[in-house]
C-alpha cells in the first residue's frame, strides 16, 4: 500500500478511544471511573492468523520505521502488519526505544498528541502514551488521565503522568485501583480537587494495613500533596499522625520496596514528622507509629533512601530521646484488649532496639526485628551490609526471612564446603515472582559471601551482578552467635516455640517413637498467645518400616500460653512428649480425608 493510500484509507473504527473515556465518565456517578476501569471496546475478530512473537516484533518495529507523519498513517500500518491490542506492550518497549534525534522530537510530540485525542486503536493509543511518556508536557496530563481509565491502558498512562503530573497519576490510579469501600470518600474528593474535604477524608482514613498497603500509602500521599498540607497546619497533629502512618505503610517489608524509595517527598515527610513529633499526644497508636518509624530508620528500607550526610542519623537519635521520655515510655500502660496488651507488650521489649546501634555502623550485622503485631508484619532476621539492608537493596519482592529459619537453623554459619543459603521468597512463592541466594563460605580468616543470585520466573532481564563481600571470620561468627541468642525481640510463646524445637532438633526421639517426623513449629501473629507444634505421622516409621509413606497425616498441637516461663513451657511440652504419644491430644490439619478415616483419625470439620 502506498502512502497516499495509507493516508486516505477509511478507518474501520471512527469512534477515537479517548472520545469513548470521556462519554464513559460523562455517564458514571460523579464523573469518577469504577474500581478497575473501564473494559477496552471489543473489536470484531479479522480472521487473520495470530502473529508469532517474532513476527509481531518485526512487525511493530517496522510500523515506526520511518516515523509516520500522523495518526492515521500510524493506524493503517497496524492494520496490514497484524498488529492488535494484544500487542500493546511490544509497542510500548519499541516506542520506549525509538531513536528520536532532536530534529524529530517536536515531530514525534505532535504525533503523539494526535494518537491519543484521535486514534480508535488500541495499538495506535497505545503508541500516543508512550511517546508523551517520552515527550510530553503537563498540557497532555488532562488526556492521558483520561484514557487511564480504561484498565488495560492504566498502568503505561500513569506511567506518563508519574513524569509529567504525580499528583494526577496517583488520583487516577487510587480511582482505578484503590478497592475498598473505606477509601472512596477520599479518592472521590481528589478527584474533584476539593482540598478541605480531602485533608478532612485524609485523617478520618482507617489506618489498618487492610485498607492501606504500601502501594495505596505511596499514592495517598502523592494524590494529597502530603507536604503540602504539612506545611499549610504545622499544629494538626492528626495530619503530623496520619502521616508518620502513610511512612510506615510505605516502609513495609512485604510491600514493594519501590514504594517508598520512589515517593520523592520521602524524607521532608520524614523530617517534619520526626522533627514535630513531640507535638502528638503520647498514645498507643502513636508510640506504635513513631517507634516503627525508628526501626525502618535503623535497619529497614528508610536507610536506602537517599540521606544527606548526618541527617537519618540525627532523625533516629531525636526519636531516641522523645521515645525515652516518661510520657512516651508509660503510652501503652492503660492498654485494655488484648490487641492494645499485645502492642502495649511490643513496644516494651523492641523501644531501644532501633537505637543500640549507629545507624551508619558497617561490616556484618543483623538485627531480627518483629513488627508492630497490629500490622501483622513478619519477623525478620535482616542482614546488614555496611549498613544497608541487603534483602531490599537486592531483592525487594519480599521481606528476609525468619530468624527460625537463618540462625536457629544455622544456615549463616560458614564452613568450608560452600552452601547457598535463600535469604528472602517473594510476598506470594519463589515460582512466582522469585527468591535471593547467596553462597556463603569459609575462606581461611574471612567469611565470604558471593554468587549472588535472584530467580524471578519468566523473566528476561538478567540478575544483576553483584561483588563477593568478605568479613572478618571472628567478627562475623560473633556476630551470628549474638543474633541467634539475643531474644529480646521475641514474645513468651514465640520463645516456646524455639524452646521446643531446639530440643526436637536436640532429641529428634521425642517424636519419632510415635511413628512421627517434625513439621513447621512456631507461634504467629495471627494467634501470639500460642505455641503450636505441628509433625507428621507415618506408621511404621520409628521401626524403619514405613506404611504408605507418600501418604502422611499432619497433625496440630495448640498450646496456650499459661503465663509462666517460656522456658518452664517448653520443658513441660518436650516432657509430655516424652511420655504421652502427641496423636492423642494433637488434631489432623492436613493429609486426606481417606487416609485419616483408614487410620482412625476424624478428620477435621471445614472452618
Amino acid at each position: 500500500m502506498s502512502a497516499r493510500e495509507e493516508r486516505h484509507a477509511p478507518l474501520t473504527a471512527p469512534t477515537a478511544l479517548y472520545d469513548q473515556a470521556r462519554h464513559l465518565l460523562g455517564g458514571s456517578a460523579g464523573g469518577i471511573p469504577p474500581w478497575r476501569g473501564y473494559g477496552l471496546p471489543r473489536r470484531t475478530a479479522t480472521g487473520a492468523r495470530p502473529l508469532s512473537g517474532e513476527e509481531a516484533w518485526s512487525g511493530v518495529r517496522e510500523a515506526f520505521s520511518p516515523l509516520p507523519g500522523d495518526a492515521v498513517t500510524l493506524q493503517r500500518r497496524f492494520a496490514r502488519l497484524g498488529v492488535e491490542a494484544r500487542h500493546r506492550h511490544l509497542v510500548r518497549s519499541v516506542v520506549a526505544e525509538l531513536p528520536l534525534p532532536a530534529g524529530e522530537r517536536d515531530a514525534a510530540r505532535t504525533l503523539g498528541r494526535r494518537l491519543v485525542r484521535t486514534a480508535s486503536t488500541v495499538p495506535a493509543v497505545t503508541a500516543g502514551i508512550a511517546l508523551l511518556g517520552r515527550l510530553g508536557t503537563l498540557e497532555d496530563v488532562a488526556c492521558l488521565r483520561v484514557l487511564a481509565v480504561f484498565r488495560d491502558l492504566t498502568g503505561m498512562a500513569v506511567d506518563a503522568l508519574d513524569l509529567l503530573d504525580r499528583r494526577s497519576a496517583a488520583v487516577v490510579w487510587l480511582a482505578v485501583r484503590a478497592r475498598r469501600d473505606e477509601l472512596q470518600p477520599l479518592v472521590h474528593a481528589l478527584w474533584a480537587g476539593d482540598r478541605r474535604a480531602v485533608r478532612a477524608e485524609l485523617v478520618s482514613l482507617p489506618a489498618s494495613p487492610r485498607f492501606v498497603n504500601s502501594a495505596v500509602a505511596r499514592r495517598i500521599a502523592e494524590a494529597c500533596q502530603l507536604t503540602d498540607l504539612l506545611d499549610g497546619d504545622p499544629d494538626d497533629t492528626r495530619l503530623l499522625a496520619r502521616a508518620g502512618g502513610l511512612l510506615v505503610r510505605m516502609g513495609q517489608s512485604r510491600g514493594d520496596v519501590s514504594d517508598l524509595l520512589a515517593y520523592r517527598d520521602g524524607l521532608r515527610v520524614y523530617e517534619l514528622v520526626v522533627s514535630r513529633a513531640g507535638r502528638l499526644p503520647p498514645t498507643l497508636d502513636n508510640a506504635a507509629m513513631l517507634l516503627s518509624l525508628a526501626l525502618d530508620l535503623s535497619s529497614g528500607i528508610g536507610v536506602l533512601l537517599d540521606w544527606p550526610p548526618g541527617l537519618r542519623a540525627a532523625l533516629l537519635e531525636a526519636l531516641g530521646r522523645l521515645l525515652a521520655e516518661p510520657r512516651w515510655v508509660s503510652a501503652g500502660a492503660s492498654a485494655g484488649d488484648a490487641e492494645q496488651r499485645r502492642r502495649s507488650d511490643w513496644i516494651r521489649r523492641t523501644g531501644r532496639q532501633p537505637f543500640r546501634s549507629p545507624a551508619a555502623s558497617g561490616g556484618f550485622r543483623i538485627e531480627v526485628v518483629a513488627g508492630d503485631p497490629a500490622h501483622r508484619a513478619p519477623i525478620e532476621a535482616r542482614v546488614l551490609i555496611d549498613g544497608r539492608p541487603v534483602v531490599p537493596a537486592l531483592f525487594g519482592r519480599g521481606p528476609a526471612h525468619s530468624p527460625e529459619y537463618l540462625l536457629d537453623d544455622g544456615r549463616l554459619r560458614a564452613g568450608t564446603e560452600p552452601r547457598e543459603v535463600q535469604l528472602a521468597e517473594a510476598n506470594c512463592t519463589e515460582g512466582c515472582c522469585g527468591a535471593l541466594y547467596v553462597t556463603i563460605r569459609r575462606d581461611a580468616h574471612q567469611v565470604v559471601w558471593e554468587n549472588w543470585r535472584q530467580t524471578l520466573p519468566g523473566s528476561r532481564e538478567p540478575a544483576p551482578a553483584l561483588p563477593a563481600c568478605r568479613f572478618e571470620a571472628a567478627a562475623y561468627e560473633a556476630e551470628i552467635a549474638r543474633a541467634a541468642t539475643d531474644c529480646s525481640w521475641s514474645w513468651r510463646t514465640r520463645a516456646v516455640a524455639r524452646l521446643i524445637k531446639a530440643g526436637l532438633v536436640e532429641n529428634p526421639d521425642l517424636l519419632s517413637r510415635w511413628d512421627a517426623g517434625r513439621g513447621w513449629i512456631g507461634s504467629g501473629c495471627d494467634d501470639p498467645d500460642t505455641a503450636v507444634v505441628t509433625f507428621w505421622y507415618v506408621p511404621g516409621l520409628a521401626s524403619g518400616r514405613p506404611e504408605r509413606a507418600d501418604r502422611p497425616l499432619q497433625f496440630r498441637w495448640v498450646i496456650t500460653d499459661d503465663g509462666t516461663a517460656p522456658e518452664s513451657q517448653a520443658a513441660a511440652a518436650l516432657r509430655r512428649l516424652a511420655h504421652e504419644d502427641p496423636k492423642s491430644y494433637a488434631r489432623v490439619c492436613g493429609g486426606s480425608r481417606e487416609r485419616a478415616e483408614e487410620l482412625g483419625f476424624a478428620w477435621p470439620d471445614s472452618p
